[in-house]
């Protein structure tokens, strides 16, 4: 059994609508890259159902309940697998946590997050539930003055900021 993840954003479809409706189609992929991942889905194979957007976590297990399909009512010539509810992580984890979980390092998650359906490998998948199970991380506290995402220097930088030529 592959485990794959599934990203979609919780204002469009969430991981409570799935549960509430035991079933749906998980469809509107068309980058190529994740065509190509949900057409290797086979019926059994789970994947965590990632909250994108604003909230970024993992939220829930989902169970593939059929093999990729054709969408015909897509003009631009998509696939569908079909997806169950299998269960509710115990608690979210955050794409902040990810970061830090040694078993992610080099996932597509952390290398490609556009992508809407990606593989997981097994290492990735064991890291994920066990860092479900226990409580989370302490969130650091922001630190004034500091702008965007990235991160601050090692050392700050001098003269006009323009590369040095040789």
């Amino acid at each position: 059994m592959a485990h794959w993840l599934v990203k979609q954003e919780p204002s469009t479809y969430s991981w409570s609508r799935l549960v509430a409706e035991g079933r749906t189609r998980w469809d509107g992929v068309h980058n190529a890259l994740a065509l190509q991942h949900l057409r290797r889905m086979a019926v059994g194979d789970e994947a965590v159902f990632y909250h994108s957007g604003d909230e970024r976590a993992c939220v829930g297990i989902l169970r593939v309940a059929s093999e990729a399909r054709p969408d015909k009512t897509d003009a631009r010539a998509s696939w569908y697998v079909e997806v169950t509810p299998v269960r509710a992580l115990p608690r979210p984890v955050t794409l902040r946590e990810l970061r830090d979980e040694p078993t992610f390092a080099g996932t597509e998650l952390l290398r490609f997050s556009r992508l809407s359906v990606m593989p997981l490998p097994d290492r990735a998948w064991k890291g994920l539930l066990a860092r479900a199970a226990r409580p989370a991380d302490p969130v650091p506290p922001v630190t004034e003055g500091r702008k965007g995402r990235g991160r601050p220097h090692a050392r700050p930088r001098s003269g006009s900021g323009r590369p040095r030529t040789r």
